[in-house]
Order: C-alpha cells, then structure tokens, then sequence
C-alpha cells in the first residue's frame, strides 16, 4: 500500500509528464500567402500543423483550393489585405510568384511587380499583432543566381532586418522523398528574434533547426508506374497521326519504362526513370510535356496523375468547373507535399 505521501509524489509526477507531453504536442498554427490550391498548407496539416488562414488571388486556384480545404481563405490580392486585422498565427508559409526570378522568365527580379510582392509578405509580418514565430518561402531554385546573387541578397537582408534567421536551402523531390519527380526548388526557412544565431550560445530554434540538416535522402524510391491511374485513360490523352510531331514522337518514343519529353522540336528520354520536372504550361501544348508510352500508344501524364507525382492524396479532387489547361497549370505551379511535410517535421521539431 502506498502511503499518502506516496500517493501525492506518484500524483504530482503524473501531472509533471502530462504536463510535459501536452507542450511537447502543442499544435502550431500556421499562415499562408501565394497558396495556389493548398500543397503547402497540405503538407504541413499532414506534420501536424492547423492551418488557420490562406491567401490566394487566381479565381480558378480558389475553386480547387475551396473544392479541398475550409479554412478561411482570403480570395483576393495579398496587396489589399489588412494584415491587422488577420489573426496571428506561428508560422507563415508561401510559394511567392517565381516568374519574376525564374531564369525562363525575364529576368526582371524586383524591377517587375510580381517581384515586389515579396515585400509584401515583408508587410504582413510586420502588420500581424505577432510577428511568426518562423516562416517558410518556396521558389524556384535559380532564385539564387538571379542577377548575379543580388535578389538572395535582398531576400535575405529583407528577413533578418525583421529579426528572423536565414536558412536558404534547395532540396529535390527526387532525392528526399519516396517520388520520382525530378524538382528542385529553394525553400527559405526562418526563426524570429534570431538573426545572429550563430553568435548566440542558447539553443535556440535555429540551432535546433540547422542540427537536423542536412535533409535526409530518401531510402526508397517509387516506380514512376506507381503513380499512374489503374484505370482507362480518356482518348483525349493520346496523341494521334494528325499531331504536328507525331512522326518524331513515334521515333522516339520505344520503352514503357520511363518517362519522355517533347522539348518544342525533338524528344528528351529521361535515362534515370523519373518524370521531369512538371510545369504550369503542359495544358498548352507547351514544350515540357511528359509523356508516356502504354499499350495504346503515346499519351501525356492526365492531370490527376500529375497531382500524383505531386504527393497529393487520391481524396484531393479538382472541381468539375476548372478545365483542362487550368488542370495542368496548377498542379505543375503546386509543391510537392511529401516534401513539404518532411521540411514541416524538422521544423516542429525545431520550435521552442
């Protein structure tokens, strides 16, 4: 029998873990800004995160993005909103536009507007009752060496007059998730208050942050097969004798076992199995096409088989309003969630 003394340490020590377990599962809310239909915001829910708001401006993006998702979603231009008047959250995430630095576009970095719309995720955290306790930004992976490093510059100068510290990383859907989509992108990582981290002996966020890097490679690796439909696929698909480049593709195009790629006018072979990066123009007829070959003939990836290499889940569904070309134009501008969710992990397990 256990004395009444026994009884009040065994009580208090209980109280002490569940106390310990319930700051330890604290579940962090999160922002986002530039959300196209949600893969960040996915990826993050799947690492436990709540998602309390989003922000998007393209009409056909929101149908997706409210098709999946009810949380609060801002409809409109991040230049109009009020970030006042937005509740505070502890992380705020974005995919900000990449025309404006990607090295297919212009090159006009801030000088073209897109590009000033990185100040003004600048602006909401500065309008926010709480600054984020940390922020993650997605680009294109030439966002480093755009105009000679001077925009990284900025970026990263922007940020750390906020206060925050500056984790600047490309990561590979390929290398560190099970997909084999070949897709770079730049993922900026951020901690408030902890600009000059490196100079400090606490065990700060960052810290705890940059311990965890490098990212884990992926030990498996998907067959590309696996992330196509296990049904019929719609004719439309397929490519026919009456196709400009049919006669190329049909060259070319010999083995169901990877993934091809009409480059305007001949035909890449990915040698190492894997889809090519996806792109917003593969409705168009635009040359970064993947396409296949099944026992029908020459057919391109459909949109939901581009979801798929995406790692978004079979229950994400577009709404029948949103064409075809709209299709292929947001799963190629979406984020990969399996990546997302695994730099979302580190992150949590990173939060002080």
């Amino acid at each position: 029998m256990y004395s009444t003394s026994h009884s009040t340490i065994l009580l208090n020590t209980l109280l002490q873990i569940l106390k310990n377990s319930v700051i330890n599962i604290k579940m962090y809310t999160v922002g986002g800004l530039f959300s196209g239909i949600g893969g960040i915001e996915l990826g993050f829910e799947k690492a436990g995160f709540k998602i309390l708001w989003s922000n998007e401006n393209d009409e056909n993006c929101n149908k997706t993005y409210k098709q999946n998702f009810n949380h609060k979603l801002y409809s409109e231009s991040i230049i109009g909103i009020n970030f006042k008047q937005v509740k505070p959250v502890d992380l705020l995430v974005g995919g900000f536009p990449c025309q404006a630095f990607s090295v297919a576009g212009y090159r006009k970095g801030f000088k073209d507007e897109r590009g000033n719309l990185f100040f003004q995720i600048c602006r909401a955290i500065e309008e926010l009752k709480t600054k984020p306790k940390a922020l993650m930004l997605e680009n294109v992976k030439n966002l480093t060496g755009h105009d000679k490093g001077k925009t990284a510059r900025v970026i990263v100068n922007s940020l750390r007059e906020l206060g925050y510290s500056v984790f600047w990383k490309v990561f590979n859907t390929s290398v560190h998730t099970e997909i084999p989509q070949n897709r770079e992108r730049t993922f900026i990582i951020c901690f408030k208050d902890e600009a000059d981290w490196e100079f400090s002996n606490k065990n700060t966020c960052s810290r705890k942050f940059n311990d965890q890097l490098p990212l884990p490679k992926s030990k498996k690796k998907k067959s590309f097969r696996e992330l196509l439909e296990n049904r019929e696929v719609e004719d439309k698909f397929y490519y026919k004798q009456d196709a400009y480049m049919y006669k190329d593709l049909k060259k070319e195009i010999k083995s169901k076992d990877t993934v091809y790629q009409w480059r305007r006018v001949y035909v890449r072979k990915n040698k190492s199995n894997e889809c090519p990066t996806l792109t917003a123009n593969m409705g168009t007829g635009g040359h970064n096409v993947p396409l296949i070959l099944d026992n029908l003939g020459i057919r391109k990836l459909t949109p939901r088989e581009c979801l798929n290499f995406q790692g978004f889940p079979k229950s994400f569904k577009f709404p029948e309003t949103v064409g075809q070309s709209q299709r292929y134009k947001q799963a190629g501008n979406a984020v990969t969630v399996d990546l997302i969710t695994k730099i979302a992990k580190v992150i949590k397990n990173s939060m002080c």
